[in-house]
């Protein structure tokens, strides 16, 4: 018997090393923990969308989301400031703790600082882009200004990206209306502009670029050798590839705009005049995202088209990590490169009559999980970890805003627990801060 003890204690010996190593290894959340900064209290009826952040130049943070579902109305009918489903908070210590500001009527909207004031841009229900104004840093706020009149827009709480005394960002037009359905197909991204120290309320403040329609630049019936689109579809229609689980027209939405920086990369442009989009790809496949670019010309007008590859070839689509769904970019000077926060997908392939209740729409829209990334060119990525996992596939964290912060990445959440209604529709919007992030490169 004690030979028999020895012999255990020195397996025992042996593999506690390996055990170890195996422990160091695993993978784990960087951020699974969070600051709530709004729960529903009615799940199933009232959820939560949008979640954006901005920085102001004296540290305080600027954080909006929006509320939707059958009683969200009834939820901000008793509105302590403005009005609508927007609300918007600020931050004084890190987000820790968080202060609320207003109310607003604009939905898809981000925060963002130009000169000295901080605006809430996004649209009025799918219709005419809509703008507010704070002089304060979020204490105070203008009522709301129309900046089109008679258009379609959508959007999310993309990036916004500055240069010199300008501010960019790119929100998406609605060019057609022959799609009866989702209706991204007929989507052009549009590059905004606007002077920072001019007041952004003001339409004439801003620049629009020219417009590039999905539907029009790219013919989905002509795509070949690479399963796009995944499922049989072409525009201007729909397919319910299984109950309740549709596929609509290929397209593309939700823009994120930067600027390469690099002038050894192929497409530096050493003017400072090109912009590229990078925007999400829907096509049924996983991890592309589409591609186009906005230049601007001489007359200060912006052009946008596609970009080409060196042998001339277009290029609308790039390998891109999450480029499927909602993604944010942001650029630190600090180690000039490009940071990424996106879904990750590990069940793309399983057909839609097999996937679970918990899973929304086609396999490729898994919503549970959110990835770091981080690259020097914007198309060579290097996985930085994991930010956090939802407990279910129901419970998502996706749909993510995230700024730099000191050292840290505060990212905000459209997230969902056990109790959201789906992994679409969550209840929650949560805060997760990826400290000391520089540290993850490698």
């Amino acid at each position: 018997m004690p030979e028999n003890r020895i012999i255990i204690c020195v397996c025992l010996l042996i593999l506690s090393p390996l055990m170890a190593a195996d422990d160091v290894r695993a993978v784990r959340p960087l951020a699974d923990d969070y600051i709530e900064l709004y729960r529903s209290d009615d799940p199933q009826n009232v959820c939560a969308y949008t979640p954006a952040l901005a920085v102001c130049p004296n540290g305080r943070i600027a954080a909006t989301f929006e509320l939707g579902g059958s009683k969200a109305a009834a939820a901000v009918k008793d509105a302590q400031a403005g009005s609508g489903k927007g609300f918007a908070y600020t931050s004084d210590d890190h987000g820790k703790s968080w202060q609320y500001r207003t109310n607003f009527p604009i939905v898809h909207a981000r925060p963002l600082v130009a000169g000295k004031s901080l605006y809430i841009l996004g649209h009025h229900n799918g219709k005419d882009l809509k703008i507010i104004r704070s002089d304060d840093w979020g204490n105070t706020w203008t009522e709301p200004v129309l900046l089109t009149s008679g258009q379609n827009w959508h959007a999310s709480a993309t990036n916004v990206w500055h240069k010199g005394d300008f501010v960019y960002c790119v929100l998406e037009k609605r060019t057609r209306k022959v799609h009866k359905g989702w209706y991204v197909s007929e989507l052009a991204p549009v590059l905004l502009r606007a002077n920072v120290h001019d007041d952004l309320t003001e339409p004439e403040s801003w620049t629009h670029a020219s417009e590039l329609t999905f539907c029009e630049a790219i013919d989905d019936r002509e795509l070949e050798w690479f399963g796009i689109p995944f499922y049989d579809q072409f525009y201007p229609g729909k397919n319910e590839v299984a109950p309740k689980r549709t596929f609509h027209a290929s397209g593309w939405l939700e823009a994120n705009v930067v600027q390469i920086l690099d002038p050894d990369h192929y497409w530096y442009d050493p003017s400072g005049r090109t912009f590229h989009i990078w925007l999400r790809c829907h096509t049924g496949v996983t991890n592309i995202a589409c591609l186009a670019k906005a230049v601007e010309q001489e007359d200060g007008s912006i052009k946008t088209m596609l970009e080409k590859a060196p042998s001339g070839k277009k290029m609308a689509f790039v390998p891109f990590p999450g480029g499927h769904l909602r993604f944010h970019v942001v650029y630190d000077k600090q180690t000039k490169l490009y940071w990424l926060v996106n879904s990750q997908s590990t069940d793309s392939m399983t057909r839609p009559e097999l996937l679970g209740p918990d899973r929304h729409s086609l396999a490729y829209n898994q919503r549970s999980r959110l990835a770091l990334h981080f690259s020097k060119n914007m198309v060579d990525w290097c996985f930085a970890g994991i930010v956090s996992i939802g407990p279910s596939e129901r419970s998502a964290r996706h749909y993510a805003s995230m700024l730099i912060y000191r050292d840290d990445l505060l990212i905000l959440s459209r997230s969902g627990d056990l109790q959201a209604k789906t992994a679409h529709d969550g209840n929650i919007i949560t805060l997760h801060t990826v400290k000391d992030f520089r540290k993850l490169v490698y």
